[in-house]
């Protein structure tokens, strides 16, 4: 009975000591994540240069003052949605009291005018970056016929233009497409224009158009035709 007896206190001993730490563990774990002393209190907002970065620290104030462990990151992305200019983003939560946010702006690949008075300046997927009443430089100006830019003619034209090299793209100063089969691109200087026909292979084109630019007169008008990405040709006009 004196063995029994002992067994019991020690298990119900054993049991206290277990309930102990896992109140204890539990106890910390609630002062970690309600605890004021982990409250949000600092939004870090970088990577911006069109999105004002003051703009999106107001739109994601209201959770100034939640613990750090009950950020609501679901409510994040649906107010940082209301940027169309974010194009992606990702966040870092550093101790004990902030939110690091870095943005990945749209970059713009070329103008569309929508009127006489509007140009839009607008990303490979469409989406407008920025509107002026005159023609931003530095980025060419695309023409589409009156085809939107969700559009085939559209997204050939976008195409084109990413597989470009950055010195070569500088050197567009418009691009036109009716279809996604007959892109053409006009290069800054004395009239040489692009014949590139469809985004297929735009890779090899933008090589083979190197190339040729590399072996004729600058100052010769004409007609670059890379259609066929494995016979390119200049035309003299």
């Amino acid at each position: 009975m004196r063995r029994f007896t002992r067994r019991a206190r020690e298990r119900r001993s054993t049991l206290a000591i277990i309930a102990g730490v896992i109140a204890t563990l539990i106890g910390l774990v609630l002062v970690a994540v309600y605890s004021p002393l982990l409250a949000l209190k600092t939004i870090e907002v970088s990577g911006t240069e069109r999105i004002d970065p003051v703009a999106v620290e107001a739109a994601l104030a209201g959770q100034l003052g939640t613990p750090l462990a009950l950020v609501d990151y679901s409510r994040i992305t649906r107010e940082l949605s209301t940027f169309p200019l974010i194009r992606s983003y990702v966040t870092e939560t550093v101790p004990p009291d902030t939110v690091r946010i870095q943005i990945v702006e749209r970059q713009p690949i070329g103008v569309v005018q929508a009127s006489a008075t509007v140009f839009q300046l607008v990303d490979p997927a469409g989406v407008t970056v920025q509107e002026s009443e005159v023609a931003p430089t530095g980025v060419p100006l695309i023409d589409l016929a009156g085809a939107l830019t969700s559009g085939p003619a559209f997204r050939a034209v976008a195409d084109v233009l990413i597989s470009l090299p950055d010195d070569l793209r500088a050197q567009v100063t418009s691009v036109s497409a009716r279809t996604k089969d007959d892109v053409r691109l006009v290069l800054a200087g004395v009239g040489q224009s692009v014949v590139w026909g469809s985004a297929t292979d735009s890779g090899r084109k933008a090589v083979l158009l190197a190339a040729l630019i590399a072996v004729t007169d600058a100052g010769r008008p004409g007609e670059f035709d890379v259609s066929a990405p494995g016979n390119g040709i200049f035309r003299p006009s």
